[in-house]
């Protein structure tokens, strides 16, 4: 019966001896893992649960933190250009002769360039004097055919520069009714007005060149232009002037507008700014090539920053250029061709009458048929005369044709 009873109780007993082997497994592995957990736990604390004592290796791990977002990889940029020497300015003369040029904002950037084709040259000075929203059209905003000849009596200029037409492209006031760009009354006015700004200038008795416009990035604006440039082409012959047409620098083999191109010195760089009318620091500078040589030739320069051949007041004589230098006289002996005409008494062009080809004192007929060589010229490689013969006197004078055989 006691016996039954200790069974019963330690029956009772059972769970609690069962939880007890199951506390001291879960602090055993509790301490196993106790590193490995304490490196995946999160930072931060969190609360206490029986499933953290019974269950430690369903714990949740700790999620890795996100990736940050990468740093933008910054564009390699592209390599600059070298810098361009600084051209020193030298002084100008009291006595320097004066250029003014006299346009929109186009012409701005054209004195500039000019500006810099001469700045070694002490005896030119260019002058600008323009107004950037000015042209033909807007004579209520400037009216050139009225104003150039006080501007010409400030300044007192050698010779006068004009590039004016690339605000134009807008209706204009023809009496009391507003004509649309380029329509029968518009163009007839506009022509009106451009011969009458070269008649001012012609007046005073100066030489002058007008500059064409360039190609525009709108192709509407590329036409007018080109419509324009004729305009101004015909007023400067009219009175004189020369035309100077800076068209092929803006544009492609195929005539199409270019942002970049070559430069003075064939290197390409860009031409123009972004909006596809103003000309860069490089575009200007080619406007300018393209004026220096006509006005090179009004002043008597032999090049800029060269020596000045004509200092003299306005009006001055052009000085005529040396006279060409003499043939170089070279010592030396006229070369044999075994394929001469001459040879075999040939002289005259295709079409004349053959020679006679049984002649047998030839010196072909002599090589071929005798094998006899003609005479050697003294000096010659082929000269085995012993001892050797004395060159002639004279010399060979080197000219543009083939010298024959002696």
């Amino acid at each position: 019966m006691a016996s039954a009873v200790g069974i019963a109780g330690l029956v009772r007993r059972a769970p609690i001896v069962i939880l007890a082997v199951i506390l001291l497994a879960v602090g055993a592995a509790a301490a196993f893992h106790g590193p490995a957990l304490a490196q995946e736990q999160p930072q931060q604390s969190r609360g206490w649960s029986l499933r953290d004592l019974l269950f430690p290796r369903r714990l949740e791990r700790v999620q890795p933190p996100q990736d940050l977002p990468k740093p933008k990889r910054r564009k390699p940029r592209a390599p600059r250009a070298p810098a361009e020497p600084q051209v020193p300015i030298t002084e100008k003369t009291p006595d320097a002769r004066i250029v003014l040029v006299v346009g929109d904002f186009m012409a701005s950037g054209l004195a500039e360039g000019l500006d810099a084709a001469f700045a070694e040259n002490p005896a030119v000075r260019i002058i600008f004097r323009g107004n950037g929203s000015s042209g033909f059209v807007r004579d209520d905003v400037y009216d050139w055919p009225g104003q150039i000849k006080s501007l010409i009596d400030t300044e007192k200029p050698a010779a006068v520069v004009v590039m004016l037409g690339a605000n134009d492209r807008q209706a204009m006031k023809v009496g009391d009714v507003r004509e649309p760009p380029r329509s029968e009354n518009w163009t007839k006015e506009y022509e009106r007005r451009t011969d009458a700004l070269g008649k001012a200038i012609s007046a005073e008795k100066l030489p002058f060149l007008w500059v064409g416009m360039p190609a525009f990035k709108v192709p509407k604006m590329t036409s007018d232009m080109l419509a324009f440039n004729d305009i101004y082409h015909q007023a400067a012959e009219n009175h004189g002037a020369e035309f100077v047409d800076v068209w092929d620098g803006f544009v492609d083999e195929n005539g199409a507008f270019i942002t970049s191109g070559p430069d003075t010195n064939g290197q390409v760089v860009r031409l123009r700014t972004d909006d596809g009318i103003n000309v860069s620091k490089a575009g200007k500078r080619k406007l300018a090539f393209y004026t220096e040589k006509p006005l090179l030739k009004i002043l008597g320069l032999a090049a800029p920053g060269g020596a000045v051949t004509a200092s003299a007041p306005a009006g001055a004589p052009v000085k005529e250029p040396a006279p060409a230098a003499a043939p170089i006289v070279i010592d030396r002996t006229a070369p044999m061709l075994l394929s001469d005409p001459a040879l075999d008494g040939g002289s005259e062009l295709m079409g004349a009458a053959p020679p006679a080809n049984n002649n047998p004192d030839l010196p072909g007929e002599k090589l071929v048929v005798e094998g006899k060589a003609p005479e050697a010229s003294p000096g010659r490689a082929d000269d085995f005369t012993w001892p050797p013969t004395p060159r002639p006197t004279a010399n060979a004078v080197v000219t543009g044709t083939r010298a024959s055989n002696p």
